[in-house]
């Protein structure tokens, strides 16, 4: 069989060549970024493509998983869905203030919220599998495991193919305490068939910072043990010490440099986890419903016969991939989080549809890892492009900051004492925008136009001659005129 490519000019080509060969392009993995690139593959250049993922479920296992992959079935998607529910707890809290009078104590039915849930992810997980369908792409399901640098075996069945894709992802990873059974992971936790009333989370990453806000809304008592002094590693420390306090302000309970040291199971069902900080301090929370693991996630990379194949891991277990995503085995690729790159979903989609367009468009074009944002969904959410200060003053030497603090206008009725955040780190060489950050409510809807902006090279000068949006909080990072911090060759000026 001869695929079909379709150049600028709308010509077609016979290219793709492959008859030897049972498909021209395989996926093990049906998440963003398999399915992305076999869609991608087969639409637009009429690869012969294929997909293998397990049976759908809810958890994943070894044996089950679905269409969708972690973000759609067991990550952002049903987490942001919790998000929301979660913070209608806060806005009945603040509709007194807007004249709006409520008969008695609002109710939640978690049971119902779960059912709702569970069918908006079984009907995503429906259109993934229609979406491949009528993108001519064959789903095979089942568990896929290379034989050799072009064949997959899938239930006892091998498939030949020119090119395969590994796109299985992560996987939550948990710390070998003693008790570690007894405690949750990211999968089931969004999936909990009834609310904790007392909570450990161990870690203070995205998931556990998202999972402790959601379950403190819904009114669950949040306790949080992690190993590093403040919570968020990896985003603006200024916006870390800020959202910590705020965490804080609305009741979770939050352990600094404490890491488990033991989780028990007491004789009325309840867990104790007894927990150790860096100076030696013992302590024991007890009377916990249950303790949720968010310690990291790791590359799936186990168990689909990559070394036997000749394809080499890093150390942490992730795929080694060049440039163009290509394994040390030249017919076989990897994307998304079973990599070394950034592990987030529109990554791995951006990755899926470059590499088919390298591998049957014949185009150059390269994932570009510059100014992608990313967005915490707690409350406040908190949202980040480019650089931090202190990478930015790392790289560059001469910096300056604009941040400001405020109340939204919102809150000015509603008697909610939270501030939002807005912070722009500048390169004084050339006066360009390299970082910006933002905390407060739906700030993921204002930073992705000003990560376009970014993208094309905003400086700050463009920023303030832009009009704002009145009254709007966004409006905020058109107004910050005066530095608050300047950088001098890596030296704060005046300390």
């Amino acid at each position: 069989m001869v695929g079909t490519q379709v150049d600028a000019n709308g010509t077609t080509s016979d290219k793709i060549k492959t008859e030897q060969y049972d498909y021209d392009f395989f996926s093990i993995g049906g998440g963003t970024g398999g399915v992305r690139a076999a869609r991608w593959s087969a639409m637009n250049f009429g690869a012969r493509t294929a997909v293998c993922e397990v049976p759908f479920d809810y958890i994943a296992s070894e044996t089950q998983g679905g269409l969708g992959g972690t973000c759609v079935l067991r990550g952002c998607v049903p987490k942001k869905l919790l998000s929301y529910g979660g913070e209608y707890s806060n806005e009945f809290k603040g509709a007194e203030g807007y004249g709006w009078s409520l008969n008695g104590t609002p109710t939640h039915d978690w049971a119902k919220f779960m059912g709702t849930k569970r069918k908006e992810l079984k009907r995503l997980n429906d259109i993934h599998s229609n979406m491949l369908d009528k993108a001519g792409v064959k789903m095979i399901e089942g568990r896929g495991k290379l034989v050799d640098a072009h064949t997959i075996c899938v239930n006892g069945k091998n498939y030949t193919s020119k090119y395969i894709l590994i796109a299985t992802g992560g996987t939550p990873s948990v710390p070998p305490i003693e008790g570690k059974e007894l405690c949750l992971i990211s999968d089931a936790v969004l999936d909990i068939k009834e609310r904790p009333q007392k909570m450990v989370i161990v870690g203070a990453g995205y998931i556990a910072c998202e999972q402790a806000c959601i379950f403190n809304n819904f009114g669950s008592e949040v306790h949080m043990l992690y190993m590093e002094e403040v919570a968020l590693g990896g985003f603006d420390m200024e916006c870390r010490k800020h959202v910590e306090a705020e965490y804080q302000r609305q009741g979770i309970h939050m352990y600094p440099t404490f890491c488990p040291q033991k989780v028990e199971k007491d004789p009325d069902g309840h867990l104790t986890v007894l927990a150790k900080n860096s100076e030696g301090k013992e302590m024991a929370l007890t009377g916990m419903d249950c303790v949720l693991m968010a310690t990291g996630r790791s590359p799936n990379s186990k168990h689909i016969g990559l070394e036997e194949v000749g394809v080499e891991l890093e150390k942490d277990g992730s795929v080694k991939v060049d440039g163009q995503n290509q394994t040390t085995v030249p017919s076989i690729y990897a994307i998304g989080d079973v990599c070394t790159k950034l592990p987030l979903t529109p990554v791995a989609r951006m990755e899926g549809t470059y590499l088919a367009r390298r591998l049957f468009g014949g185009e150059t074009i390269q994932s570009d890892y510059s100014y992608i944002p990313s967005v915490v969904f707690s409350s406040p959410h908190v949202a980040k492009v480019g650089l931090d200060e202190e990478d930015a003053v790392e790289r560059y030497g001469d910096i300056n900051i604009f941040s400001s603090t405020f109340r939204p206008l919102k809150d000015t009725l509603s008697g909610h004492e939270g501030k939002g955040l807005m912070k722009v780190v500048v390169n004084a060489h050339n006066d360009k925008v390299v970082g910006i950050h933002l905390v407060g409510a739906e700030v993921a809807e204002i930073l992705q136009g000003f990560a376009v902006a970014m993208k094309a090279g905003m400086t700050k000068t463009e920023l303030d001659e832009t009009v704002g949006i009145h009254p709007s909080s966004a409006e905020e990072l058109t107004t910050m005129r005066d530095a608050v911090r300047q950088y001098k060759d890596k030296k704060l000026i005046g300390k």
